[in-house]
């Protein structure tokens, strides 16, 4: 049984800790767009960390779900990344943000349709066989749903993987976010999904918006989010939990406390 790894994502405030120091961190993620041009400062610094950390890549603007297909040049930009750090994972989300000349920049949610399904398939084939792997498949939070789903998004998840191959990668903050804001049970979440097929779960902070939860990334894990972790890594185990931090960025201290927390509960789940 392969042992669970813990990491950060890396952030400006923290560069000179992950270059300079001895971080207690199996693995570094950072945002794979921010590091996609050649060459220059940001390239170099992830080139330098990469030496000392695995690294995974997660995207914000593959734009999985979209009608039109995938952009050729961003493909092509991510498989030189991809070459050159040869990252643990590579991931994007369950969401579109982009067709034709606008893009929204944002993760927008999809209808659970056959349709919507189709189309992100293909895209997912085009994106694995662009990279030369398998990809990690992110749940988004959201905040409305559409009339037109004929399926839960757990469904949709599970056909999406069957067909696809892809992994997954679980956020659980997510799941309380769209299941508080949604009114669904967030175990049936994780009782409906391939939890095989999880190779890496995201954890994070949230906000109370105007009568929803939001995805904000900028305060620690709530202690419901740490309930659910407790329950998602008794339905899986050898997974890489990592914390996201967005905004309002702390010490590293505080975020290397946060991650002992899912190292303690994982040891416990190993243990019993």
């Amino acid at each position: 049984m392969q042992a669970p790894s813990f990491g950060l994502g890396l952030r400006r405030e923290h560069y000179r800790d992950f270059l300079e120091g001895e971080v207690d961190v199996d693995f570094v993620e950072v945002i794979s767009e921010n590091f996609m041009v050649a060459g220059g400062q940001p390239r170099d610094i992830l080139r330098r960390v990469r030496e000392r950390y695995p690294v995974a890549l997660h995207g914000v603007s593959m734009s999985l779900g979209s009608a039109d297909g995938l952009r050729a040049d961003y493909l092509e930009r991510l498989r030189a990344l991809v070459d050159e750090v040869e990252p643990l994972f590579v991931s994007d989300h369950l969401s579109w943000s982009r067709i034709g000349r606008f893009n929204s920049h944002d993760l927008l949610p999809l209808p659970y349709t056959r349709e919507a399904l189709d189309a992100i398939c293909d895209n997912i084939d085009q994106a694995q066989e662009a990279l030369g792997r398998s990809m990690l498949v992110e749940n988004p939070s959201s905040y409305l749903a559409y009339a037109e789903s004929t399926m839960r998004e757990w469904e949709f998840i599970a056909a999406m993987a069957k067909r696809t191959g892809c992994g997954l990668l679980l956020d659980v903050n997510n799941v309380f976010v769209s299941a508080s804001n949604h009114g669904f049970d967030p175990l049936d979440f994780l009782r409906g999904i391939p939890m095989e097929r999880v190779r890496q779960i995201h954890l994070a902070g949230h906000s109370q918006g105007n009568g929803l939860l939001v995805d904000t990334h900028d305060s620690a894990v709530n202690d419901a989010v740490w309930s659910l972790y407790a329950h998602t890594i008794e339905r899986c185990s050898g997974v890489a939990t990592m914390i996201e931090r967005d905004g309002d960025i702390p010490p590293l201290t505080d975020l290397l406390d946060e991650l002992n927390i899912a190292r303690r509960l994982a040891a416990h789940r190993e243990a019993a």
